[in-house]
């Protein structure tokens, strides 16, 4: 007897229900796996983030001493500021910035009529005083004459004398005011002073002048000669004694690394600055071909050698902490201890370190400002700090 449809459906209902059972199982198992999986890689991730990698450098023993490079300034050998010598107008001026001048070249124009005036007035009053002295000088002889012939007293004579004399001195004082106006109306060609360059240019046509020294602001113009060019360093007391005059030094500018020049001591201040504990010493750098400019910031190397026993490390292992200097020394396991340390000479990229380290220390190089003692870091990399 054949099946009934309703039990065929029931059993074919059962299998199907049976099929999404099973897939629903594998699904759940399939996720369980996956999560399980996850939560590996991420837990492999953390690990691998956690891990703080450093590298280190160990410290260069200084026993040798390092070069000595302190800072200076470029001067022109000769700078002076040319003020004007009469009160006046600027008529014109004929040299500009960067002009090369020679020594009594013309600069500049001023007319002054006041003292145009004046030297007019004083050459009448010296034509008057002169006829005076000539008339006061013919007086004297008639009247030599006469006290010869006994006619005058010897009282007349002399008042005569007198009268030469006043006339005398009145001509010459009349003559030394004819010649000091004279004197300051060649003021009114403004002239360079010595052979060099000019630097600064403070006047323009129909700007009043006034004459004297007022300052650097009242200043005509700045006149340099550049070669040679001066500088001057003040050198700790320290290696003071080691600077001797007419010794070579070498002048670099930082942006011109590439590019050295030489100097030579001219002359030191001979004594310490109790202020500063240094010594001034000057500096002369040839300079025929321009190359180097006045005001220029460079570096000198001194040919001494800074006399020191302590350690040289990079300046980017140091940590600034409230307390001082401290660096980071990498331990047994990685542990990261903190040392202070007292610092010493500062030679740029590199800093002296008197005490706090040993030779065999490994210092963490760009430490971060959040590293701690008893932090565990991975080596990356070590180098000499030399």
């Amino acid at each position: 007897m054949s099946e009934t449809p309703a039990p065929r459906i029931v059993k074919l209902a059962k299998y199907a229900a049976a099929g999404v059972v099973g897939v629903l199982s594998l699904g759940v198992v399939a996720v369980l796996v996956l999560r399980v999986v996850h939560a590996r890689e991420l837990l492999d991730a953390t690990r691998v983030h956690a891990t703080e990698y450093v590298a280190t450098t160990t410290p260069k023993p200084n026993t040798e001493g390092m070069p000595v490079t302190l800072p200076g300034t470029l001067f022109g050998v000769i700078e002076a500021t040319v003020n004007a010598r009469s009160s006046g107008y600027v008529v014109r001026w004929t040299k500009d910035i960067g002009a090369v001048v020679k020594k009594g070249e013309l600069l500049a124009q001023i007319t002054a009529p006041e003292i145009d005036e004046q030297l007019k007035q004083a050459e009448a009053a010296e034509a008057q005083s002169a006829a005076s002295e000539a008339l006061a000088k013919s007086t004297a002889a008639r009247w030599q004459s006469l006290r010869e012939k006994d006619a005058v007293t010897q009282q007349d004579l002399d008042e005569r004398l007198s009268t030469y004399k006043q006339a005398q001195a009145d001509l010459a004082a009349a003559a030394a005011n004819v010649s000091r106006l004279r004197s300051l109306q060649a003021f009114n060609n403004v002239t360079a002073p010595f052979d060099g360059v000019i630097t600064r240019r403070n006047i323009d046509i129909g700007d009043l002048v006034n004459a004297g020294n007022g300052g650097s602001g009242s200043a005509l113009f700045t006149v340099a000669q550049v070669d040679p060019l001066r500088l001057y360093i003040y050198v700790p007391q320290a290696y003071a004694h080691q600077i001797k005059v007419g010794e070579a030094v070498t002048v670099t500018l930082a942006e011109r690394a590439d590019e050295q020049y030489q100097g030579v001591i001219a002359r030191t201040a001979g004594a310490i600055d109790t202020a500063t504990r240094t010594m001034q010493v000057e500096i002369r750098v040839p300079n025929p071909a321009g190359a180097l400019i006045a005001g220029s910031y460079v570096q000198v190397l001194l040919p001494i050698k800074g006399e020191s026993t302590g350690m040289v490390v990079p300046t980017n292992v140091l940590l600034f902490r409230p307390a001082g200097v401290y660096v980071a020394v990498v331990g047994p396991q990685g542990r990261v201890s903190l040392k202070l340390v007292q610092l010493g000479t500062d030679f740029g990229s590199t800093v002296e370190v008197l005490r706090g380290l040993a030779p065999s220390d490994q210092l963490v190089i760009n430490p971060a400002d959040s590293l701690a003692d008893g932090d565990v870091v991975t080596l990356a990399a070590s180098r000499s700090a030399g």
